[in-house]
């Protein structure tokens, strides 16, 4: 789904601490690339979601879905950039601005897609709802990761970090009024 440049090490002579030493030197890069295949897998999976929930599209939903391929295919670069300078403000935003590219597509697509008359007979109106407001998390989190990378680069994949449970509770509905009964003082 997604490669992004990690290099076999050259160790001249070998040895295990050689190895390892080499090999700690591309954690970055393994981070990197669990992150990034975590966001393109959740934007593939929410993508499959989505067209389940439609009996037909026309060809502005495929190329608004081919724009969103773009900026996805784009990923192991910014990826690989951000990666190799994880602490660095600049690589940092540059991947947070394509992921906040991807998000703003990703719900183009879906605001264009889930609407009659593509949406399938028997999908529920709270079903294509919550779908729509669940790709609202990728630009919202992606803008504070952009923001945090100003003073907090090496940290500021936090917020992408938790889009699962940003995600989910998108897709709940985010913050619900309570009702509660009250009872009168006697």
């Amino acid at each position: 789904m997604l490669v992004i440049e990690i290099h076999v090490p050259d160790v001249p002579g070998g040895g295990d601490d050689a190895w390892l030493q080499a090999l700690a030197h591309l954690v970055p890069h393994f981070l990197g690339y669990l992150l990034s295949f975590v966001v393109v897998g959740a934007l593939w999976a929410a993508h499959h979601r989505v067209f389940g929930m439609l009996q037909r599209f026309d060809p502005a939903i495929v190329w608004r879905n081919l724009a969103l391929l773009m900026s996805v295919a784009f990923m192991p670069f910014s990826s690989a950039l951000m990666s190799t300078h994880p602490t660095e403000r600049v690589p940092e935003m540059f991947y947070s601005l394509n992921l906040f590219i991807a998000g703003l597509l990703q719900w183009r697509l879906f605001r264009t897609a889930l609407r009659a008359p593509f949406i399938a007979e028997g999908v529920r109106d709270e079903d294509v709802a919550a779908m729509k407001r669940r790709t609202l998390a990728l630009p919202l989190m992606s803008t504070l990761s952009f923001i945090l990378a100003f003073w907090i680069p090496g940290m500021s994949n936090v917020p992408l970090v938790l889009m699962p449970v940003i995600v989910t509770w998108f897709a709940r509905g985010g913050i619900r009024r309570r009702t509660t009964a009250t009872t009168p003082l006697v």
